[in-house]
């Protein structure tokens, strides 16, 4: 039997998916640097149509004709555009941290806005010590080695896309998840503390045909997402 095909999506660097190894082991996986980051050329402007266009790109350099897209966090603006722009390459879509927009104000935001203002506040003292910052409030994900490597690889201003401004970027999901009409798994990180349980909640309810999962740790990071995206790959290939 063939094996299954996934293509992890970044928001800032592949070094994001430290469960890839795990993926190895049963799947045809494949990741990739957004643009400016490590050797990659860079672009006038970062953000999820550059990320998305390199993941086309990596497509078509492996000449894979249909896999599965994952995402995690931020990655997801890109991952579905990628996934909008090639339809017909899309088995399926796995989304950690799963919410439909990346909003702090309003009656129901999807990220903490304290959270998200301490890390601007950092980055702009130090991209050093914002980057350190961020893997004690992942709870460990990131040991001190891979934070240095990310340090080498992701310059300071392509992380300035998500720490500069003090707003999150956003992109509506909803209407081109609508348009995609695929098998989803929503993954929810349990007691996150960037990312809500209302943006979570929202999003579920707006797909319930997803199927979902809750892990403890980031999903990107995390052997129990690497379990759920086996099961659910293998979902994929039962008739129907």
């Amino acid at each position: 039997m063939a094996r299954p095909r996934l293509l992890l999506v970044p928001a800032l660097t592949e070094l994001e998916w430290a469960i890839k190894p795990l993926l190895e082991e049963w799947a045809e996986v494949a990741s990739f640097d957004p643009p400016g980051v490590g050797g990659e050329p860079g672009v006038t402007e970062f953000g999820p149509e550059a990320v998305s266009e390199r993941g086309l790109e990596e497509l078509d350099r492996r000449g894979w004709e249909r896999c599965v897209v994952v995402a995690d966090e931020f990655g997801a603006m890109a991952a579905v555009r990628l996934m909008s722009a090639r339809p017909e390459a899309t088995a399926g879509f796995a989304f950690g941290h799963a919410c439909l927009e990346n909003t702090v104000d309003g009656e129901r935001p999807t990220l903490a806005k304290e959270i998200l203002a301490a890390m601007t506040q950092l980055y702009k003292a130090s991209w050093t010590t914002a980057l350190r910052s961020y893997a004690q409030a992942t709870r460990g994900a990131y040991g001190d080695l891979q934070v240095e490597e990310f340090l080498q690889r992701v310059p300071r201003d392509v992380a300035g896309y998500l720490f500069a401004s003090g707003r999150p970027p956003n992109e509506p999901l909803e209407q081109r998840l609508r348009g995609l009409d695929v098998p989803m798994l929503f993954v929810r990180h349990q007691g996150c503390l960037g990312h809500t349980t209302e943006g979570y909640e929202d999003a579920v309810a707006a797909f319930p045909a997803a199927r979902t999962a809750a892990v403890a740790e980031k999903p990107s990071t995390s052997p129990a997402f690497a379990e759920a995206l086996h099961d659910f790959c293998g979902e994929l290939e039962r008739p129907r």
